[in-house]
C-alpha cells in the first residue's frame, strides 16, 4: 500500500494528512480556507488520489501559514507513500484547458525539488484567497516531495481558471509520475540506481 499519515503541529498550524496514492480520488478536506478546499478536492479527484485534511491554523491573521504548511505535509506525504520509488513511471505531463486558460504542467520525480511557477495570475485575489499563495502552496510541497515540478501558463487571462487550471493539471501530472511501470519490475528509473 502507498499510503502515508502525516501529524503536523506548529504555533501557527495543527495538520494532519493521510493520502493514498492509489487511491479513487475520494478526500474529506477542512482546511479552514474555503478556495484551498477546492483546489485539494480537485486535486484528490483528477490525481485519483485518496486525500485527507484537517487543519487549524491562524486564519484569523491570514491563510499564509495554512497554505504553507499544507503544502510542506502534502510534500512530506507524497515521499513517504512513493518509498524507494522503485517501478514508478518517474515523469508526467499534462495539457490542461480551463475555459479560455490553458496550463502545462510537468513533473519529474527525481529526488531533487524545483519549482518552475510561470503562471501570470491578473488578480491579487480569488474571493478572499491571496494568489500569490498558490505559489506558496507548491513551492512547500516540491520542498519536502523532492520533486521538480513545472507550470507554464499558455493562455488565458481568468484567475480562477488559471489557479483551477493549475491544480487540475499537476494532479494528472502526478499521478501519471507515481503510477507503476509494470515493465520495470521494480526498478528505479534511474541510471544512478537511486532517486
Amino acid at each position: 500500500m502507498r499510503t502515508s499519515t502525516i501529524t503536523r503541529r506548529t504555533a501557527e498550524t495543527d495538520i494532519r494528512l493521510t493520502l493514498d496514492l492509489d487511491g479513487s480520488g475520494k478526500s474529506d478536506i477542512d482546511t479552514g480556507c474555503g478556495f484551498l478546499n477546492h483546489m485539494l478536492t480537485l486535486l484528490a479527484k483528477h490525481g485519483r488520489f485518496d486525500l485527507t485534511i484537517n487543519c487549524v491554523g491562524d486564519t484569523d491573521v491570514d491563510d499564509h501559514h495554512t497554505v504553507e504548511d499544507i503544502g510542506i505535509c502534502l510534500g512530506m506525504a507524497f515521499s513517504e507513500a512513493l518509498g524507494d520509488m522503485g517501478g514508478i513511471v518517474r515523469y508526467g505531463q499534462t495539457i490542461l484547458p480551463m475555459d479560455e486558460a490553458l496550463i502545462l504542467t510537468a513533473v519529474d520525480i527525481s529526488g531533487r525539488c524545483h519549482l518552475g511557477y510561470g503562471l501570470d495570475i491578473p488578480t491579487q485575489k480569488i474571493g478572499s484567497f491571496d494568489t500569490e499563495l498558490a505559489q506558496e502552496f507548491w513551492l512547500g510541497f516540491v520542498r519536502k516531495a523532492n520533486v521538480t515540478l513545472h507550470f507554464q501558463q499558455l493562455a488565458g487571462t481568468n484567475s480562477h481558471h488559471i489557479v483551477e487550471g493549475a491544480f487540475k493539471s499537476a494532479a494528472r501530472s502526478l499521478r501519471a509520475a507515481c503510477a507503476i511501470d509494470p515493465s520495470l519490475n521494480g526498478e528505479i528509473p534511474s541510471t544512478k540506481g537511486i532517486l
